[in-house]
């Protein structure tokens, strides 16, 4: 089991209750930049600060499992494909080093975006480990767990696609949902190269 949460503008206090009550003992930091303008409770060294003195670990895997990758392979038309990222070195090698250590920790895979459906953390990390066979929840600001096939559904029917269709099954429909969720969260960097030869 692995949890994923957002720090959204929380004190820090209603997030470490927040991860208290769910049983989280270890923070895998996923943000690409580990800092925050309207909450810098959650800046990176403030962040292990508190954590530590909470009792829980933390552990920074921004290089490893964030969203903004410095690899301009998994860009085209300055956007992130999620597809090409999940399958560089260093994203296997964080999701590799989030399975050893939910051997011996309750992990919370930590980004920024309170609501799970509109970060990568979820659209692109959880599909990954759940696809590893993992069992993964999202912590709401309200101290609710939703189940990963719950957000999947909850997707789905944000584009219309909860209902059974006659030709696609339901992880064709899932598939086009995060394609679809996808294109409106990745993030997009003009600075880098258009390549709209190579597959996504």
């Amino acid at each position: 089991m692995m949890l994923t949460i957002g720090h959204s503008t929380h004190h820090f206090s209603k997030f470490v209750e927040l991860l208290r009550e769910s049983g989280v003992t270890a923070v895998a930091d996923v943000r690409s930049t580990p800092s925050s303008q309207f909450a810098p409770q959650f800046n990176r060294g403030a962040l292990e600060q508190g954590l530590k003195e909470s009792g829980v670990k933390y552990v920074y895997l921004g290089k490893e499992l964030g969203a903004r990758t410095k690899d301009t392979t998994c860009y085209v038309d300055g956007r992130v494909k999620y597809g090409r990222l999940a399958r560089t070195p260093d994203f296997l090698d964080g999701i590799d080093r989030l399975m050893k250590g939910s051997a011996a920790e309750r992990i919370a895979i930590m980004c920024t975006e309170g609501e799970p459906l509109n970060c990568h953390r979820t659209v692109l990390i959880s599909q990954v480990l759940t696809q590893r066979g993992v069992s993964v929840k999202h912590v709401h600001s309200d101290g609710w767990s939703e189940s990963h096939a719950s957000a999947m559904e909850r997707l789905m029917a944000k584009f219309g696609l909860a209902e059974p269709e006659l030709f696609r099954t339901p992880a064709e429909r899932i598939e086009d949902a995060l394609s679809r969720q996808e294109e409106r969260i990745a993030y997009v960097n003009q600075d880098f190269p258009v390549d709209q030869t190579a597959d996504v």
